[in-house]
């Protein structure tokens, strides 16, 4: 039986190789981009992708600004 500590571990090395990957398509779709385009890509989708356009917590977004 695995430790919550190597969940942990794996679920850290997943979303590391989610992340290279989706880097790497965006790199193919975008031959001529550089780094710094890449990067803000990647970023844009992070922000925006489908099925977590507010994020990957469960539950109804709300409105930030009713803490303070």
């Amino acid at each position: 039986m695995s430790t919550a500590a190597e969940r942990m571990r794996v679920a850290l090395e997943l979303s590391a190789l989610a992340e290279a990957v989706m880097r790497e398509n965006l790199r193919r779709q975008h031959p001529g981009a550089s780094p710094v385009a890449l990067e803000a890509l990647l970023t844009e989708w992070f922000a925006t992708r489908p099925g977590a356009e507010h994020g990957d917590a469960e539950g109804r977004p709300i409105d930030p600004s009713r803490f303070g």
